[in-house]
């Protein structure tokens, strides 16, 4: 049996994966997120230990046989929050997260004091990377700034609890920018120029490789020998991949969780900074990976749900499992800022096309064409070339959002089984090539597709000329903004 958690923005979840690569059992955790301030977003990293670890009690609870035969675990997580560390190893302050957007004049700062950072870094400085939040705690909180010790990303501190070991993986450590990532090490240029060094960062392992066993508290608390080994692991976007097998050059998918990803695997380090395209390691050695990322996909329609009052389940409900054509109302889904195409953390949200006679359905089908339309802006940023998808998170629940995807992207989009688990199933196959050094081949294999959708004629054309008109919308707003 192999262990898989994902340390998620607003839970954690936990999946048993048996020697047949089935997952047995999930068990999850919920996770409150803060926004002190307009544009912070800040989590409490000892809520995400207490989570992860009241996940493993549920499994091991109801499946104490199966949680005892645990072999390996992975850990996936949330990217790019900055963990700051005293010498103590304990949290100096809350954690300040990927959807935090409070460092938009660091993130100049930062490139300002290294010419460099897209060559090695592979990305532009923005926002919701790990570096630029260092700067603004330099800036505005000294004192803190001063006593860190250590700066672990939010799976990293929930192993760091579970081991006693501060280890990254290759994948998450990419978001941080302050890695090398085509030479896959630390950078002590960049690290200088966020004021940090190498005595700052935690050691780095690639995804499939050990770097910790589980401490002695947790394994006779859960049950599990006392050799129990927990992989490097990945970046929840990495890990999603793992769990698709998506681990050949060119293989692709969409994410609709919180935030959107469309991403891409490589053979080698591709970096397209021009396009706020993310460049980063995957997984397994000698793999990278495209990412383009929106920070409010499934997020939008949970959004919307809190506003009406009403589940998301019951607002999609009265459209069915197909639409005729594009809503009259277009939506802008960017209530966190946006990143892929337009790095710009001060983007906003918007509904155009309002109408006295518009109605609810109209309202939440233009934030499910939103967010597929943010979607294509992905795809044609990472310069197309993708042919098909497999669509995982949240989102992947509906029916009608895939069909949409189809149409709006002009390719197939495929439901895959277990697609709201796989960054925690890719999580588990990690765990078990730690501890079993199979070939990822054998243990990465591609999941059940439960329907397939092509994108219609009609509604190709429908879209395509929405989609210019809904691209229009952001410059026009960005200039009346203030």
């Amino acid at each position: 049996m192999y262990l898989g958690m994902d340390i998620g923005t607003s839970g954690v979840k936990a999946v048993l994966v048996n020697e047949a690569g089935a997952v047995v059992a999930t068990a999850a955790r919920e996770l409150a997120l803060f926004h002190p301030a307009p544009l912070w977003s800040e989590q409490d990293p000892d809520a995400w230990v207490e989570a992860a670890i009241g996940a493993v009690d549920d499994l091991a609870s109801a499946h104490p046989r199966e949680v005892a035969a645990v072999r390996g675990i992975g850990l996936s997580g949330q990217m790019h929050g900055a963990t700051l560390l005293g010498e103590d190893g304990c949290p100096l302050r809350p954690a300040i997260l990927w959807n935090d957007g409070r460092s938009h004049a660091e993130c100049r700062e930062l490139e300002a004091r290294c010419p460099s950072l897209h060559a090695i870094a592979g990305n532009l400085a923005m926002p919701g990377f790990t570096a630029p939040k260092l700067l603004w705690v330099a800036r505005h909180e000294p004192e803190i700034f001063a006593r860190v010790a250590k700066v672990l990303l939010p799976k990293a501190y929930v192993r760091y609890r579970l081991t006693g070991e501060m280890v990254e993986d290759m994948s998450d450590a990419a978001g941080t920018l302050w890695l090398d990532v085509g030479q896959r090490r630390w950078s002590e240029q960049l690290l200088q120029a966020a004021g940090l060094d190498l005595s700052h960062m935690p050691r780095l392992v690639e995804g499939s490789e050990v770097s910790a066993t589980l401490a002695p508290e947790f394994s006779q608390r859960w049950g599990m020998a006392k050799d129990v080994v927990v992989a490097g692991g990945a970046g929840d976007c990495a890990a999603s991949a793992i769990g698709l097998g998506a681990i050949t050059p060119g293989d692709a998918f969409l994410s609709l969780g919180t935030s959107g990803v469309l991403f891409r695997v490589t053979d080698s380090f591709a970096p397209a900074p021009a396009s706020a395209v993310h460049a980063f390691c995957h997984a397994l050695p000698r793999l990278w990976h495209q990412m383009g990322v929106m920070l409010a996909a499934a997020a939008s329609l949970a959004w919307l749900s809190g506003v009406m009052a009403t589940p998301a389940a019951a607002l999609l409900a009265p459209l069915g499992e197909t639409v005729h054509g594009p809503s009259p109302v277009k939506f802008l889904p960017y209530l966190d800022g946006e990143r892929t195409p337009h790095n710009d953390a001060a983007a906003s949200g918007a509904f155009a096309g309002l109408r006295g006679a518009t109605g609810r359905d109209q309202i939440v089908q233009a934030v499910l064409e939103g967010v597929a339309f943010a979607a294509r802006d992905n795809l044609a940023a990472l310069g197309g070339g993708i042919s098909e998808v497999d669509l995982v998170g949240g989102g992947s629940r509906s029916v009608l959002w895939a069909q949409i995807c189809a149409d709006v992207l002009g390719i197939a989009v495929h439901r895959v089984e277990e697609g709201e688990v796989g960054a925690a199933l890719g999580a588990a196959r990690l765990g078990r090539l730690a501890a079993t050094g199979e070939n990822p081949a054998q243990v990465c294999t591609r999941p059940r597709r439960l329907a397939s959708f092509t994108p219609r004629a009609p509604a190709m054309a429908a879209y395509d000329e929405t989609y210019h008109q809904w691209r229009k919308l952001y410059p026009a707003l960005k200039e009346c903004s203030p």
